[in-house]
Parts: structure tokens; sequence; C-alpha cells
């Protein structure tokens, strides 16, 4: 359910990277969280660097919910950039397998689909 890849980049330049690809492949980035800098402000510490880009493409997010305004708990994609055992890693939950769970919708399954490819993609580009 997951695609994960390592990376040799530090994780600033794995988000800044995986930030041009997404453009490139007609997405935007809406926000990006770091996760690591959130919970330091709450007093908590996290001794992994950890990113999240939630990204979009309108068309696409037009298409799923014209055909189930529900998936809305689904989007946007996410997308994380982290650190595990000094490893940079970027990372996403598979569209076509999140939303199986959520419908058996074959339009969906098709959006899905095209989804998962644009963002393995732009994960593998930034790698």
């Amino acid at each position: 359910m997951r695609y994960v890849v390592e990376t040799r980049k530090s994780p600033e330049q794995a988000v800044s990277d995986l930030r041009e690809a997404v453009e490139a492949h007609g997405f935007g980035v809406l926000h990006t969280y770091d996760l690591q800098a959130t919970l330091h402000s709450k007093g908590f510490e996290l001794p992994n660097a950890c990113h999240i880009l939630e990204i979009c493409n309108p068309q696409q997010a037009v298409n799923v919910l014209g055909e189930d305004m529900g998936m809305n708990i689904a989007l946007p994609c996410r997308v994380s950039v982290y650190t595990e055992g000094g490893v940079t890693k970027i990372a996403t939950a598979e569209p076509t397998k999140l939303l199986a769970a959520l419908s058996d919708s074959p339009a969906l399954r098709r959006v899905a689909e095209e989804v998962e490819e644009k963002i393995k993609s732009m994960i593998d580009a930034a790698v």
C-alpha cells in the first residue's frame, strides 16, 4: 500500500526536487508540513526529519469529487520526505489501494491509476 524509495539527498534537497517534479507533472503543492518543527514547537522532539507535502491536480480532484463527493477524505494526495536510520526516504500511500478501500467505482479506479502513475514518476524524478 506504500510506495517508498530511498535517496542519498538531504531531506531539504529531496523536498526541493520533489516540489519541482510535482509542478513538472501538472500538479501543485498545496501545503508543506515540517512535522519535526511543528512537534518541537509543541514541546515534543521527533528525532527524524519529516516533511509532508499535500499535492493536487485540480482536474483529477474534480473527476474524483464529481464521481463521489465523499472521496474528499482521500484528498489531497500526500507525499512524505523523511529520515529513518540515517537514510532519506520519499513515500506515498498508493492511490489505487487507498481508493479501492473506500470505493469500488471503476471510474475512480481509472483516476487513481493515472494519479498513482504520475506520483510515482514524481517521486522517482526527485530521487
